[in-house]
């Protein structure tokens, strides 16, 4: 797309690659476009299709090229200083200083000099604004606490001392506004806490009762019993004699004699 061959307004008009003309041409088609406020994006610009850079809604890609020369005429090709003149005047103050003056030979500047020349970048929107979150994040205003200090973490260190007893005890905290927590109290000491009424299980029948004598006394020169004496020592108690369940009539021990405690009885 040429700049002498725009969309229908107001879509902008972006210049691919324009070689250039007549200079009457250029400066008819700049000024409709002033009168408009026409968007114009520029990738290559040659000649004077640099006029573009006098309207104020104009902006070029950090990649694009404009080559600037003077204008000469189209049968003698020499050059005409009065239109030469009207095409560096149209250019903005900026540019006129790094360019200096025009001569017959193309001169270029690229997409990225012209923005730090002040030239708009295409890339981005004609009119930056600051983006505000759209809503930002409660943070509790109110909250009661016990002397907090500039460090934080040692009031933390002193509560906790004083909650296993140490010197200083912590004072109650309320929570943040806004919070449906319940409330922090002081803090108590374990010695404080009563324990809460446990029911205790129910007693042993009596039939499971062991019976087991009131006073034992051993004699101090008992001699040791062993297995064949039916008893088993048991701790530091008195040793009590084995109990075993009676055989079934007719059985017999599966294990050997040395590991039946029915052969010990026998």
């Amino acid at each position: 797309m040429g700049y002498l061959h725009p969309p229908p307004s107001p879509a902008p008009v972006v210049v691919q690659k324009d070689v250039g003309g007549l200079v009457s041409e250029y400066q008819a088609i700049t000024e409709m476009y002033r009168r408009e406020n026409r968007e114009v994006r520029l990738h290559e610009c040659r000649s004077a299709c640099t006029l573009a850079l006098s309207l104020p809604n104009v902006c070029v890609y950090p990649s694009s090229v404009l080559k600037f020369h003077s204008a000469y005429h189209r049968d003698t090709k020499e050059i005409d200083q009065s239109i030469s003149s009207q095409l560096f005047n149209a250019y903005p103050e900026a540019v006129r200083e790094r360019l200096g003056y025009l001569t017959r030979q193309y001169r270029s500047l690229s997409g990225r000099e012209l923005i730090d020349l002040g030239v708009r970048d295409c890339t981005k929107p004609a009119n930056e604004t600051m983006i505000a979150r759209a809503r930002a994040r409660q943070v509790p205003t109110q909250v009661a606490s016990a002397n907090i200090g500039s460090n934080p973490l040692g009031s933390v260190l002193d509560g906790v001392k004083g909650f296993f007893g140490g010197s200083q005890q912590p004072t109650a905290v309320s929570p943040p506004q806004g919070f449906a927590s319940p409330a922090i109290t002081a803090a108590v000491s374990p010695m404080d806490v009563k324990a809460p009424d446990v029911p205790l299980p129910p007693p042993r029948p009596a039939d499971l009762v062991e019976d087991k004598p009131a006073n034992v006394q051993v004699a101090a020169n008992v001699p040791a019993r062993t297995a064949s004496d039916a008893t088993v020592a048991r701790g530091f108690d008195a040793p009590r004699p084995i109990r075993l369940p009676r055989m079934i009539i007719g059985a017999a021990p599966i294990l050997p004699p040395m590991f039946s405690a029915y052969a010990a009885l026998r």
